[in-house]
């Protein structure tokens, strides 16, 4: 079991923001940017290419929540989202999640440290 299926399972604490049935929102232990979440779906699959139609579509709804959260978050004043896949892109759990940035004007950080 990866480092996020056990955090999603209760097994590792985190700082939660947000959970629903379909995905959970945590503050990352090394942040790059004044507000750095991951947004992380339930469902375990390492890359966008591993994911079924209707994994898409979950991923969908949760990509699509996010705006929602945005005074939860704090992410009012913009933020980015960054998804690495694989090695060369910096990936290193390997587990999809999205990197949501804030809270400062961002330059285009190192997200592998």
């Amino acid at each position: 079991m990866c480092v996020f299926c056990k955090i999603i399972a209760g097994e590792i604490p985190s700082s939660k923001m947000y959970e629903d049935e379909n995905m959970i929102i945590i503050k990352d232990i090394d942040p790059k940017a004044e507000k750095h979440y991951l947004m992380i779906p339930k469902k375990h699959y390492k890359l966008i290419a591993d994911m079924t139609d209707e994994d898409g579509m979950v991923f969908q709804k949760c990509i699509r929540k996010i705006p929602e959260l945005s005074g939860l978050l704090g992410l009012n004043g913009g933020y980015r989202l960054v998804i690495n896949q694989g090695d060369d892109a910096g990936q290193t759990v390997f587990h999809l999640h999205v990197h949501i940035l804030a809270g400062q004007p961002l330059d285009f950080p190192d997200l592998r440290k």
